[in-house]
């Protein structure tokens, strides 16, 4: 039988492991130094004499004091150090939380991943973030968003239903980014979240049969893939934020933790999930450190 002071102690213990996670979940995963993903494979018809680095960078979420200009601009050095052929930028690039100490404004984080540089240049594409704090954007039920021109201000390109093909060491491959698949907020005209994303459309234009490699913030669209694609690239679930033993108590996804996080095979297809940098609704990460992918095809 427990004694008064042995479930006093209990109690004491509890709170103070509580009051422990919470510090470390808010105050210092957040702000570890970004952990390098890494990931090698080999997409089925793959061309044999390709090899291509992609590092990818997801969820920044922009705000002080967790994901300042300065950090930004610091990861953006921390992605050219890995000697990519190509970045990519994966959406999500304001903030996803209102408990912040202030806002950085797009031109701010634009200017800081515009020291971004790889041979084969920089894509991206918009999360759904950078639609939902676009007011104007919201009203109108279309772009182009306020993060979409700051990104173009800064000369990155952003991909919504689009492709750009690219070649290395005489090999071509594609690059198409998805319009966002909750860009619009409910309303009157439409009960749910409205998508803009086009995916047939998109793959439609791709004029031969070199490798495809898809940008979409939402991993959701997966099972819509077809074997056509090489690789599908996506941020959104931040890993679920908390993670622990491998499994995610709550995913923003219609599939739980089926495309939380890492890398999936379904059907010889072939996906990777980022755990993101930033966050969104709470300022709390543990057990998904902030990631920068960097991703060894062929």
């Amino acid at each position: 039988m427990i004694t008064r002071r042995g479930f006093l102690k209990f109690v004491g213990g509890s709170f103070l492991t509580a009051a422990s996670f919470g510090a470390y979940a808010v105050g210092i995963e957040p702000m570890l130094l970004t952990h390098v993903k890494r990931y090698t494979l080999t997409p089925p018809h793959w061309p044999s004499g390709l090899k291509l680095r992609i590092v990818a960078l997801a969820d920044i979420h922009a705000c002080r004091p967790w994901m300042t200009p300065e950090r930004i601009a610091s990861l953006a050095e921390d992605a050219n150090a890995l000697q990519p052929d190509l970045i990519v930028l994966l959406g999500d690039y304001t903030a996803g939380t209102r408990l912040v100490a202030d806002w950085v404004n797009a031109s701010e984080w634009a200017s800081a991943l515009s020291g971004l540089k790889a041979p084969l240049g920089v894509m991206s594409i918009l999360g759904n973030h950078d639609w939902w704090e676009d007011r104007a954007a919201q009203k109108a039920g279309g772009g182009p968003t306020i993060a979409r021109k700051a990104l173009e201000a800064v000369g990155i390109p952003v991909l919504e239903n689009d492709i750009v093909r690219l070649e290395k060491d005489g090999h071509g491959f594609w690059v198409a980014g998805l319009a966002d698949q909750l860009a619009l907020l409910p309303n009157k005209e439409h009960r749910g979240f409205k998508g803009l994303d086009d995916l047939d459309g998109t793959l439609a234009r791709v004029s031969d049969t070199s490798p495809v490699i898809l940008l979409a913030h939402e991993p959701d669209i997966f099972p819509k893939v077809p074997g056509r694609v090489a690789l599908t690239l996506s941020g959104h679930t931040h890993g679920g934020q908390v993670r622990l033993f491998g499994y995610s108590p709550v995913v923003p996804s219609r599939f739980g933790n089926r495309y939380a996080y890492g890398h999936v095979v379904e059907t010889d297809r072939n996906l990777i999930v980022s755990g993101g940098l930033g966050f969104s609704i709470l300022p709390v990460r543990f057990g998904v450190r902030p990631e920068i992918l960097s991703i060894d095809l062929g």
